[in-house]
This record gives structure tokens, sequence and C-alpha cells, in this order.
């Protein structure tokens, strides 16, 4: 079988040592999140969760991951989204106290909208819609989001009743810990370490740990966390969800995870030569059907949104081509199971470095705005600077969306307005108008 498997990838020009290696590298690129994920969840959710939040998330990458391989055929992996993840604990549950099983019900909705949108083909209508320099804005201020939760969880930035913010007790061993994870991080990505981030929340953890800060894991591996706490939460809670009307909400998870897996399977796409000849993806429509029902599973088992990872890049630069290297990632996330308890005992300042390099790593797309456009320049960064000021990123989308049409407007440009920005417009100030009324 596996002398058939090499034949029909030889005689396609696809090499299976090319794919495995590029599955083992993109699961290193990515694996930070098996730690990171849970922890920004767990804030949230409890602490307690941390074990069976660990198997969520990896179940929830594998699935997807192996979904995309098999659908689209793509060496595209997938796993709860960074950012996503930050907005369904810090502003979601923590911010508007929405209880976090009646959240999952949420991103579980939006992950139904998801497919349907890619059973009609809408995606890229809605896409089109929405324009660069906002998409670009979008992404990094996600980035900066998650950089200053970073920042906030190691404590390198505090409250201040005067300034709203400001540096905290640099001299904590906490922070000293943060900031030289963060140095480590981008040092190794300097010289081109595919798997920084995880070598990195490792090395401080274990630093930590050397030196009496944090306590030593209870033990090297364990049989996996099932929590019927935790599984099948999303539709337990689904009346809940729709009782609640948490349209708003839906409807942020479902066009952020729009976005960023649509700028992934483009850029991506785009570095492996997957691109026809308009530019377009084949099988998008396969690969959009992955992400959805990648979303509605993870919620099913206890996690936030699954999105497309730009990680893949990695493992197409060790050439994969095909969906054999996602066979690899995500028997991987699998096999990454049993050691929760490892990724259970890492606190939250040897995380903090790896948001922080995440952050700044998203906050790339800022370089691609026209900036001698101010009907771009502008909405860009009301989106990039709105979402961490007012740690909300739906928040930070509606300036963005209301902004946007106005002022090509003002400018004599309305003409270049898509439709679908001034529906957009009008539903985010429609919705604050009732809001403010009481609504």
């Amino acid at each position: 079988m596996l002398a058939r498997l090499r034949e029909h990838l030889k005689a396609q020009n696809i090499g299976l040592r090319a794919e495995v290696l590029g599955g083992l590298t993109t699961f290193a690129t990515m694996a930070y999140i098996i730690v990171v994920n849970p922890s920004i969840l767990g804030e949230a959710m409890g602490r307690q969760w941390t074990g069976a939040l660990v198997v969520a998330t990896c179940i929830s990458s594998a699935v997807p991951t192996a979904l995309m391989g098999w659908w689209a055929r793509y060496p595209i992996a997938l796993a709860p989204g960074m950012g996503l993840n930050a907005y369904f604990a810090y502003t979601v549950v923590l911010q508007q106290h929405i209880p976090w099983p009646v959240a999952l019900a949420a991103v579980f909705l939006s992950g139904l909208l998801f497919i349907l949108l890619a059973l009609v083909n809408v995606q890229e209508m809605l896409v089109t819609a929405i324009p660069a320099g906002i998409r670009h804005g979008i992404a990094a201020g996600i980035g900066i989001f998650i950089a200053f939760i970073g920042l906030q969880n190691s404590r390198i930035v505090v409250a201040n009743p005067g300034t709203l913010v400001t540096a905290g007790d640099l001299a904590r061993p906490e922070s000293l810990l943060a900031l030289g994870g963060i140095v480590l991080i981008g040092g190794l990505r300097l010289w081109g370490v595919r798997a920084a981030i995880i070598i990195g929340i490792v090395a401080i953890a274990v630093v930590g740990m050397a030196i009496g800060i944090s306590p030593l894991p209870g033990a090297f591996a364990a049989a996996p966390v099932w929590s019927t706490g935790l599984i099948g939460q999303a539709v337990v809670h689904l009346s809940d969800a729709l009782d609640l009307g948490l349209v708003t909400i839906v409807v942020t998870f479902l066009f952020i995870d729009l976005l960023d897996t649509a700028g992934t399977l483009t850029g991506v796409g785009g570095a492996a030569g997957l691109l026809d000849a308009q530019g377009r993806l084949p099988r998008a429509r396969r690969a959009f059907l992955a992400g959805g029902v990648g979303t509605s599973f993870g919620a099913l088992m206890g996690t936030s949104t699954v999105t497309s990872y730009i990680e893949s890049a990695a493992g197409i630069s060790e050439g994969a081509r095909t969906g054999i290297a996602n066979y690899v990632t995500a028997a991987l996330f699998l096999l990454a199971i049993p050691f929760y308890p490892l990724a259970q005992a890492i606190p939250p300042y040897a995380t903090a470095p790896a948001l922080v390099v995440v952050g700044v790593m998203m906050c790339a797309q800022m370089r691609n705005v026209r900036w001698d456009d101010m009907g771009e320049a502008l909405p860009a960064v009301a989106a990039m600077i709105g979402i961490p000021l007012t740690f909300s990123i739906a928040t930070g989308l509606a300036i963005a969306f209301v902004i946007h049409p106005l002022l090509l407007a003002a400018g004599g440009r309305w003409r270049q307005v898509h439709w679908l920005s001034w529906l957009l417009a009008a539903l985010v100030i429609l919705r604050y108008a009732l809001m403010s009324g009481g609504a």
C-alpha cells in the first residue's frame, strides 16, 4: 500500500518525505496553541478546566485539519484561532458577563452560519465588500489586542487610575521572565527556528519552576480528561444564546472567522503556488466548509472559534503541497493529548511572550496599507487602534465600518463604496442607536 502511495505521489511530482516533513514543521510552528489556548480560555472559564481544554484544543485542531486534507486536499492546518479566543474570554465572558457555555453556543451558531455561507458561496462577495485597508487593520488590531493581554498577564503593564495603564513592577521575577521570553522567542525567530514559540514557552516555564516561582507538574503524562461538563455544552445552551439575542456576538465571531480564513487561504495558497490564473483558490468552497465544520465541532468540544493557520506556510516552505501533510499534523495533535499535565503546569507568564510575539506577527499586515490614500489608511488605523483601546474586537470593527463609507462620501468618492459597506455601516449605527435608547 505504501509503495502504491509513493508511485501515485511520484506520478504527480509530489514527494512523500516532503509532505511528512511539511506536516511536522506546521505542527511545530503552531503547537503553542496547545498551551496558549487553554491558558486564555481558562481565564474566563476557570483554571479547573485547563486539562479538559488542552484535550479539546488538540481534538478541535486534529479533526478539521484532517478534514481540510481530505476534502480540499490542501496542506493548511486549522486550530482555535488567536484573537478570537481572546474575544471569547475577555470581551464576551469577562467583560459582557455572558456565561461561557452560552458563549460556546454563540460560537456553535457562527460555525453553522459559516457552513451555510460556504454552501451558497457567499464568502467571496462578503470578503470583496470589505476594503483591503480595513482587513489589514483588523489583523493588526487583533495583534495589538492579544499582545496587550500578554503584557497584562505578565504584569509588565498594569492598571492605573490616572493614565488607565502604566508599567508594572519590572523587578518581579514573573515580569523579568516574560521579558526574557519575548527576547528568546524573537531571537530564535531571527535564527529561523521553526518551533521558536513553543521552545520559548517551555524554556521560561522550566526556569520559573527551577527557581521556585511555579510548582512542578504533577505528572509527565496521564489519561485524557474527558469532561461531560465541557463537551456538548454549546448545544445544551443553544436556546439560552437565542433567548439572550446574542446576534452581535455571533456575527462578530462569524465575520472575524471569515476574514481570517479568507486571508489565510489566499496567503498560504499563493505561497504554495495553488492559486489559479485569476488569483482564486480552487476547491475554496471545500476549504471554507472544513473551517465551518471545525468551528461548530470545536464549540461542541468546548473551545472557541477554529480557523485556518498562517503557520501552515512554514510546512509549505518545507515542500508540503497536498492534504497528506495535514494528516501528519492532525496525528501529532492527537499524540500530544496524553501530555496535557505538562501544558496544565505552564504558568501565564510563560505564555505571555507567545501572545506578544504572535501579536507582532499579526501587525505585519499593516505594511500592505496604501498610506498615501487617506480613504484606506484612516479606516485601517481606526480598526488597528480601536480594537485594543476599547478592549473589544466588535467595537473596533464597528468604528472602522462606519468611518469608511462616510469618509469616502465626504471626499467625493461615494461611488467606490460597495453597497454592503453602506449596509454594514447602517446596521452598526442602528445597533448603537438602539443601545443608547435602552433597547
